[in-house]
C-alpha cells in the first residue's frame, strides 16, 4: 500500500487534534513522528496507542523541534504539517524553507477540516494573539448566557502537560477538580475562573469525545480558544479579540489572522489603556480585512484588591507567562495596576531567577523586568516560588487571572489585579448573541 509519511510540528495541543480528526485511522498516511516546542518539557514523550488508535499500537514518539531536519532524512519524511499557533509569517515560512530543504512538502490545514460540529449552538472566542482577552470575553458570555436561562458548558483549548491518557477527556466542575487532575498554574488560569462563576469547563485531548460528553448537559457550548488559534468546532458565532497595544499584529501573526477573518464580531479590546492612534489602526486592519465583521469596542478596567500594598512601594510585578513570553506583550494588567496605583519601582527579577525561570528569560531577553508566572510542572512552580521569595521588594502585584497566593507561600505582601471586559457603544456582545438568535 502505497501512503505518505508524515511528521506533525505542534506545542501539545492543535498537533494532537489534528492528528486525531485528520490522520488517526486513516490508511493513506503514516505519521511517523510529532515535534514539539513552545512549551518546556514535553518533547521526549510518546503519543499513546489508547489515543493513536489501531493503526498505531506502539503510539507516535514526541520529538524536540530541534531534531525537526535530522527526523526528516532519517523517518523518510514525505510531508510536515505544521501544527501551532501565535507565530510571525517569517517564522512560518522560514520553518517551511527549512522542511523544503530538507527533502519534505510543508503543509497548512484548513481551519474547517480539523473543525467537529455540534449538536448544539457553539459560540467561539479567538484572538488575534496570546494575551489579547479571550478570557474576560469568555466570562462575559457565560453571564449573558446564564442570565438568559441557558446552561452553558465551557471548553477550553487543549493544555495536556501530564499523562495524556488520563487527560483524553477531563470535566472541572470544582476547585477539587484542580488538585485531581493535578493542574499546572496555566491550566488553572484558564480553568478556576469558570468554576468560580459556577461553571463548568472541558479540557483534554481527545476533542470529539470531549464535545459529546460536554453536549450531555449544555443548552449552548462555548469554546474557550487557546493562543490565537482557530476554533476546533464549527461555531454559530466567532468572536474574535484585537488587542490595540500591538497594532499590527493582527496582520501578520499565523493563524491569529485566520482567526480575524473568520470572525462574525471583532472585539477591539483594551481601549482605555491604549493610544488612540493604535485603537484606529487597528480598526483600520479590521476594516480592511473583515468588513463584514461587527466591532465591538471594549475597555479592560482593572481592579486591585489591596492598592496600599502598591502605593509608594517597590513592587515585583508577575504576569501571565504565556503572554509574556511566545505572547511578546512588554506589560500586562499587573504593570499598568502599579503604575496607576503609584508604585515607587518596579523591581527587576532577574538578578534574583533561579533554575527554569533563569532559562526563561535566556528563551525570551524581552521579557525585561517583570517576571512572567510560569508553571509548567511541580519544579517549575518551585523555581517560580523561590524567584519571588528571593526577589528584593516591598510587595508583590499578581497581574495573573488566578490568585497565585493560593498557590504559592510567597514572603512578603501582595495583592491581586483583575479586569473584566466593559463593552463602550451600541455594538455589544450581547447584541451580536440576539442578532444570531443564540439568546
Amino acid at each position: 500500500m502505497s501512503f505518505k509519511n508524515i511528521l506533525i510540528m505542534g506545542a501539545a495541543g492543535r498537533d494532537f487534534h489534528n492528528f486525531n480528526v485528520v490522520y488517526r485511522d486513516n490508511k493513506d498516511y503514516n505519521v511517523v513522528a510529532f515535534t514539539a516546542t513552545q512549551i518546556p518539557n514535553i518533547h521526549g514523550r510518546v503519543y499513546p496507542a489508547e489515543l493513536a488508535g489501531k493503526l498505531y499500537p506502539k503510539g507516535i514518539k514526541i520529538y524536540d523541534e530541534s531534531e525537526l531536519v535530522d527526523l526528516i532524512k532519517k523517518l523518510k519524511v514525505d510531508e510536515v504539517v505544521f501544527s501551532y499557533s501565535d507565530v510571525p509569517f517569517n517564522y512560518v515560512m522560514t520553518k517551511a524553507s527549512i522542511v523544503n530543504a530538507a527533502g519534505a512538502s510543508f503543509k497548512l490545514l484548513g481551519a474547517p477540516e480539523t473543525m467537529i460540529k455540534s449538536t448544539k449552538p457553539l459560540i467561539a472566542v479567538l484572538a488575534v494573539r496570546t494575551g489579547s482577552g479571550k478570557s474576560q470575553t469568555s466570562r462575559k458570555i457565560v453571564s449573558l448566557l446564564r442570565s438568559a436561562g441557558k446552561k452553558v458548558v465551557a471548553i477550553r483549548h487543549p493544555m495536556p502537560y501530564g499523562d495524556l491518557v488520563k487527560q483524553k477527556v477531563q470535566r472541572y466542575g470544582s476547585l477539587e477538580d484542580l488538585k485531581k487532575y493535578e493542574c499546572t498554574i496555566e491550566e488553572i488560569e484558564e480553568y478556576e475562573p469558570h468554576i468560580a462563576l459556577g461553571g463548568v469547563i472541558y479540557a483534554g485531548v481527545d476533542y470529539e469525545a470531549i464535545l459529546r460528553e460536554a453536549e450531555k448537559e449544555a443548552d449552548v457550548i462555548l469554546w474557550d480558544g487557546g493562543n490565537n488559534d482557530t476554533s476546533f468546532y464549527k461555531a454559530d458565532v466567532t468572536f474574535t479579540v484585537v488587542d490595540p497595544h500591538r497594532p499590527g499584529h493582527e496582520l501578520c501573526y499565523y493563524p491569529g489572522n485566520t482567526s480575524l477573518r473568520m470572525a462574525d464580531a471583532a472585539i477591539i479590546n483594551k481601549i482605555d489603556s491604549a493610544d488612540a492612534k493604535n485603537i484606529l489602526a487597528v480598526r483600520n486592519n479590521i476594516r480592511q480585512i473583515n468588513p463584514e465583521a461587527v466591532i465591538i469596542d471594549g475597555a479592560s478596567p482593572i481592579f486591585v484588591s489591596n492598592p496600599e500594598i502598591i502605593k509608594g512601594k517597590r513592587v515585583l510585578v508577575v504576569e501571565d507567562g504565556p503572554t509574556l513570553t511566545h505572547g511578546e506583550m512588554e506589560y500586562g494588567a499587573g504593570t499598568i495596576a502599579a503604575m496607576n496605583y503609584g508604585a515607587k519601582e518596579i523591581v527587576d527579577p532577574r538578578p534574583y531567577t533561579v533554575k527554569s525561570i533563569t532559562r526563561t528569560y535566556e528563551k525570551y531577553p524581552k521579557i525585561g523586568v517583570l517576571l512572567p508566572a510560569m508553571g509548567y510542572g511541580d519544579d517549575q512552580i518551585k523555581d517560580l516560588e523561590e524567584t519571588i521569595n528571593k526577589t528584593e521588594c516591598d510587595s508583590v502585584v499578581i497581574g495573573t487571572p488566578i490568585d497565585l497566593g493560593r498557590i504559592l507561600k510567597i514572603n512578603k505582601p501582595s495583592t491581586r489585579v483583575m479586569y473584566e471586559l466593559q463593552e463602550v457603544g451600541g455594538n455589544t456582545v450581547e447584541s451580536v448573541l440576539k442578532s444570531r438568535g443564540i439568546i
